[in-house]
């Protein structure tokens, strides 16, 4: 039988046979995202050969590796207590310290099992939205510390204020405190040898997530632990969107004014991001620490909280999970602030049903890319809503970093996850789902206070922008799913 492909040549024969070959790869290792697939296909294409490089360097599949590991008695110990506390709220014995919070039993019970995260509910927030002041804040807490110190960032830059934490850790530890530091090791990169030489001398244990040989070449690049937390003796956390950097306090000529959101907990809740953190280092280090004696509260307060963590080595994507949860639960509002607003046909579908039954939907963006792509990628989805009703605000005073939702007053997440498909489906990430009036409205009033220093993208506006931003919307978006 006589076929088209005997009369070209046999190297492009060749070609497109192996080009098939690595296409079907492709669509058997991502046949539950298909969205993903096909973006990854198109690429291949794009780029013949070289895309299938970059697949098998960015696009492992992790999500059956057991990477953070419970001794047998800690996971008997913790399943006892998780259970234990879904039957209490199940069965209506617990005492909800704070009202508001018992109006969200069935979104506590979700994470509860989703989540494998316990409710605590004597916790005390503060909410940063400076650099300066979270550092200060931060800085004193270290200052004053007595026992430990441990330290999980996505980035540490190599400038003033590092080299100014990096100094007062080195103090500390010369005083007797026990120092950890682990940094993604993408995120850490720029930290010198002779930095890391200097902590160690001290005696102040560091660690890189998902370390490689060389500088900038990783496997497990794609993969980056996008977490920032900081527990201070067992009894005080931070968690939240600043990382470690001048760029932080609004120092940058490029980004200018730093607009973030961080927390410091005081509570039980600081038992959880304690044990988020040994998780971490246990994976990172070869140091085994104890989850169960490493935790000093003595509060008092009446905040309901719980830390929820989600990365790759898990398919359930628990923190986007708690976002649908609030959308799907708001009665009056939803504002979203995010850097990064590349969400999946869940978020997307759940917003448009949120604004069709009356509910106010805001969200705000930067007006202002560090990433072009995502930022034109961002702009076509908030461009999707607005027909929908939703309100977009793009912040015109500097750089929004902040990652928050909340909601009716009533319940909100802070923490590292954006609103991305990279941040639910390959960042390992950890935000504080908190169920509280008091800090729900300072969260909705920051918000409207940004509003001042914003911009609407009204649909008139968004109709009216020009072929080429169109061009770019289409291709980052087409792009989306990897980006």
């Amino acid at each position: 039988m006589v076929t088209y492909l005997q009369y070209l040549p046999t190297g492009f024969v060749t070609f497109i046979l192996l080009n098939l070959i690595l296409s079907s790869i492709i669509i058997l290792l991502e046949r539950k995202d298909p969205t993903g697939a096909l973006a990854w296909l198109f690429f291949l294409n794009l780029v013949p050969g070289i895309g299938f490089i970059f697949y098998v360097l960015l696009a492992q599949n992790i999500s059956k590796r057991k990477i953070f590991k419970y001794t047998q008695e800690e996971a008997t110990l913790y399943q006892k207590n998780l259970q234990n506390q879904r039957q209490s709220i199940i069965n209506g014995n617990p005492s909800f310290i704070n009202e508001n919070a018992k109006k969200h039993k069935d979104m506590i019970l979700f994470h509860n099992k989703l989540s494998n995260s316990l409710y605590s509910q004597n916790n005390d927030v503060t909410i940063f939205t400076k650099g300066i002041d979270k550092f200060n804040s931060l800085f004193e807490d270290i200052e004053n510390a007595k026992h430990h110190i441990n330290i999980l960032y996505y980035i540490i830059k190599n400038d003033r204020i590092s080299n100014e934490l990096f100094d007062l850790l080195i103090k500390k530890s010369n005083n007797g405190i026990k120092i950890r530091l682990l940094v993604d090791h993408f995120g850490g990169r720029n930290i010198p040898k002779s930095t890391i030489n200097k902590l160690k001398k001290a005696r102040i244990s560091v660690a890189f997530f998902f370390p490689s040989i060389t500088k900038h070449f990783n496997l497990r690049t794609n993969y980056r632990n996008h977490r920032k937390l900081i527990i201070i003796d067992g009894s005080i956390g931070y968690i939240g969107g600043f990382n470690i950097g001048d760029e932080y306090l609004g120092e940058s000529s490029k980004f200018g004014n730093w607009r973030d959101t961080h927390l410091r907990l005081v509570g039980d809740s600081v038992l959880s991001l304690q044990t988020r953190f040994i998780l971490d280092w246990r994976n990172a280090s070869d140091q085994h620490l104890d989850i169960i004696s490493t935790h000093n509260n003595t509060t008092s307060y009446n905040v309901g909280i719980q830390i929820v963590d989600s990365g790759p080595d898990d398919s359930n994507e628990q923190i986007k999970q708690g976002f649908l949860q609030i959308i799907h639960n708001a009665k009056k509002y939803i504002y979203i602030q995010t850097p990064y607003f590349i969400p999946d046909e869940s978020i997307i579908e759940g917003l448009k049903i949120a604004a069709g039954r009356g509910v106010d939907v805001r969200i705000m963006i930067p007006c202002k890319p560090d990433h072009l792509f995502v930022y034109w990628a961002s702009y076509s989805y908030c461009g999707e809503l607005l027909p929908y009703g939703v309100k977009v605000h793009t912040y015109e005073n500097g750089f929004l970093h902040s990652k928050t939702i909340v909601s009716d007053d009533s319940v909100a997440s802070v923490g590292t996850c954006n609103f991305d498909i990279r941040s639910f489906k390959l960042n390992f990430e950890v935000n504080a789902f908190i169920y509280d009036t008091t800090q729900s409205t300072n969260l909705r009033q920051l918000f409207e206070e940004d509003i001042l220093f914003s911009r609407e993208l009204t649909l008139r506006r968004y109709r009216g922008r020009t072929i080429l931003i169109k061009i770019k919307e289409a291709i980052s978006r087409l792009f989306s799913p990897v980006l």
